[in-house]
């Protein structure tokens, strides 16, 4: 009687190895999955930007490509409430702004607003401003008369306070390429 109670203490010695044992396995199989998951998760997230990437590439190609670019001074004398931004009298972009948008442009943000396509020749590029100001509401506009080549054409609407004239300016300014 003395040998089989032996084997029952050794059995009930061995029972929490065995449990550990157990418990270790099935959590490293259990992780491997989530880390296949994650590795799979990041995989997509790449393919996806390469994608959009090579889906802007082929939508917007340099040949034809037009960006239109915001940007704003320290703001003293106008507050963006709205910018409409027409290419050969039609319109191809509006945003209207929260004062969080204004004040990342008073920081020095730059705002894309637009990104189209252009064929090559002379067009005519109109932005209206609507906002407020210290003493009265502005809506402004200005125009600038571009000739597109096969290069992209990158261009910036400026709004810059004038401490000259104490109002704001506004301006389309083009960059070279």
């Amino acid at each position: 009687m003395n040998l089989p109670l032996r084997h029952w203490l050794r059995l009930v010695a061995l029972l929490p190895l065995l449990c550990l044992s157990l418990f270790l396995t099935s959590t490293s199989l259990a992780q491997e999955p989530e880390v296949k998951v994650e590795s799979l998760k990041e995989s997509v997230l790449t393919l996806n930007r390469d994608l959009l990437i090579l889906e802007e590439e082929l939508l917007y190609p340099a040949s034809t490509q037009v960006a239109v670019y915001v940007s704003m001074d320290l703001g003293t004398f106008f507050a963006l409430d709205a910018i409409k931004l027409e290419i050969d009298n039609q319109l191809v972009a509006s945003e209207l702004y929260t004062d969080k948008q204004t004040n990342a442009l008073f920081r020095g943000g730059v705002q894309r607003l637009y990104v189209g396509n252009l064929k090559s020749g002379e067009h005519e590029v109109s932005a209206f401003f609507t906002g407020r100001g210290p003493q009265k509401d502005y809506k402004r506009g200005a125009k600038l008369i571009i000739n597109k080549s096969q290069d992209p054409i990158v261009l910036e609407l400026r709004i810059v306070d004038s401490t000259a004239q104490l109002q704001p300016v506004f301006e389309i300014k083009q960059w070279q390429m």
